[in-house]
């Protein structure tokens, strides 16, 4: 008997020892299912793993964060290694679900079902989806530990480590990888590539989606893109059919009418403000007008500007406009994606419990003290500098917000991005994409950003422009359009 107590007595302790070296609450191992669709008449197959990534103390190893993500990955042709995209939404605090299910993914979600995606960029590129820490099912390990994720800096950091954890995890050091974000995700997109970059890792290409952050300043650039500005409003502005007829009957040509008159007329008039007479002033102020379909009164004669939020507010017809597309009116519903998450928990096989920040109501979830946290945008910390004092972002937002633009101000320099990434590594192939509708940016400013662009940015960077708003691909076309290039940027990242 003393002989069988003291083996359980070693067995108990040995188990004890065993299960105090695990963590508290063990990560669950990714689950991988595979699938098959058609793409152009052609089967594609592939495998979908679901997981989450841990982001770790470098110091203590301990986790701070887990990051959730997607991965599609299909066969590589013989002798091939595929490249590898990585994709995220912005905000910040968004997850990657509207790219993830109305873009890119193999499936996409139209109404209550899910079909297959003919846009998918999974023919030419494996694709990874992954949803910053407080969205989607991604979580700090505390509210203390949450705060190194949701700042400029802390953002960059954890997701650079996120697309490092997970190429060494699987094995994937020599694939070619696309950085790809939209929004306020394509600064975080560039800062990621450079950081990766700077570790010897193989970025090759990058998509900068709805934004432009990051890309190389040029002298007057503020006051030439609000100049090449007005075509883009001339676009909205026909789109309302408050253009004359001599602007023609496509997006196109109004743009090209509209552009020609803003560097041949109105730029040179804003450089001579100051000394333009009273009547030059209002003979500017109804030409503006003209070209952008508001009337002259809306035009100031001593600035000869107009703000984006003004514009917004004035060229529909008595709402305002909603702040992603010129095309609808506030309150604009986004196609609703509860069908996509659906498909995350049953189909992929990853039976969360938690509710998915960003689709779902974070009330679904439990609050111990009954008080739900903020949605993660409204407690991000606009700094790019440590130790920035509350009243000091403050003073920077003001100051941004009295510019009338659409967006976020910030306290600090600009981060390392694109400009950087593309000065490490100028085989860098850079794929800049606007919607023609998008009010948070604009194809002619993009268009002038390009010509002022040098060696080696200039022929680093390509720009497309599409009949859309800022969710590129909620226009069938232009999500068509959309994948073409992108699949065309994976397949220069490989060298082909």
């Amino acid at each position: 008997m003393w002989a069988f107590g003291r083996n359980s007595f070693r067995a108990g302790l040995l188990a004890g020892c065993l299960m105090s070296a695990l963590p508290a609450a063990a990560e669950p191992a990714p689950v991988v299912t595979t699938h098959r669709i058609q793409v152009a008449g052609r089967p594609l197959a592939y495998t979908a793993e679901a997981g989450r990534v841990p982001i770790r103390d470098v110091q203590t190893g301990e986790p701070l964060g887990h990051v959730f993500y997607v991965a599609y990955r299909a066969p590589a042709a013989p002798g091939t290694v595929r490249p590898i995209t990585f994709i995220w939404n912005g905000g910040p605090g968004l997850p990657a679900a509207s790219l993830h299910f109305e873009g890119a993914g193999p499936r996409r979600v139209e109404g209550d079902r899910l079909v297959d995606n003919a846009d998918t960029w999974l023919t030419d590129s494996d694709l990874v989806f992954m949803d910053p820490v407080a969205t989607g099912f991604s979580r700090a390990v505390s509210p203390e530990a949450q705060k190194a994720f949701t700042s400029w800096v802390g953002d960059v950091a954890a997701t650079t480590e996120f697309v490092r954890a997970w190429v060494l995890r699987h094995g994937a050091e020599d694939a070619p990888l696309v950085i790809a974000g939209q929004s306020y995700g394509s600064g975080r997109a560039g800062g990621v590539a450079y950081q990766l970059l700077k570790r010897g890792m193989k970025v090759r290409g990058l998509a900068l989606i709805s934004n432009t952050t990051g890309l190389p300043d040029y002298p007057e650039r503020a006051l030439i893109a609000q100049a090449m500005h007005t075509a883009d409003y001339a676009v909205a502005a026909l789109y309302f059919k408050k253009l004359p007829p001599e602007f023609g009957a496509t997006p196109d040509a109004a743009r090209a009418i509209a552009e020609r008159w803003a560097r041949e007329t109105y730029l040179p008039a804003l450089r001579r403000i100051d000394q333009l007479t009273a009547t030059e002033r209002t003979t500017m102020a109804a030409d503006l007008a003209r070209h952008i379909g508001l009337q002259p009164a809306d035009i100031d004669p001593r600035t000869l500007k107009i703000t984006q939020g003004y514009f917004l507010g004035h060229i529909g017809s008595g709402k305002r406009l909603y702040y992603s597309d010129y095309r609808f009116e506030e309150p604009y519903k986004a196609p609703p994606l509860a069908r996509g998450i659906r498909y995350l928990r049953h189909d992929l096989g990853y039976a969360s419990d938690l509710p998915y920040f960003g689709v779902e109501p974070i009330e679904d979830g439990f609050a111990p003290d009954g008080v739900y946290p903020k949605p993660i945008n409204s407690t991000w910390t606009h700094s790019t500098v440590y130790g920035a004092t509350p009243e000091q972002i403050a003073q920077a937002q003001a100051a941004f917000a009295k510019l009338g633009a659409i967006g976020m101000g910030k306290f600090g320099p600009n981060l390392p991005g694109a400009a950087e990434a593309i000065s490490l590594s100028p085989g860098l192939k850079v794929l800049v994409a606007h919607g023609a509708y998008d009010p948070l940016g604009g194809c002619s400013m993009d268009a002038e950003l390009g010509r002022q662009l040098t060696s080696p940015h200039r022929e680093a960077v390509t720009f497309r422009c599409y009949l859309s708003g800022h969710a590129i691909y909620r226009d069938a076309p232009a999500r068509a359009q959309f994948a073409t290039d992108m699949r065309a940027l994976a397949r220069r990242a490989s060298g082909e």
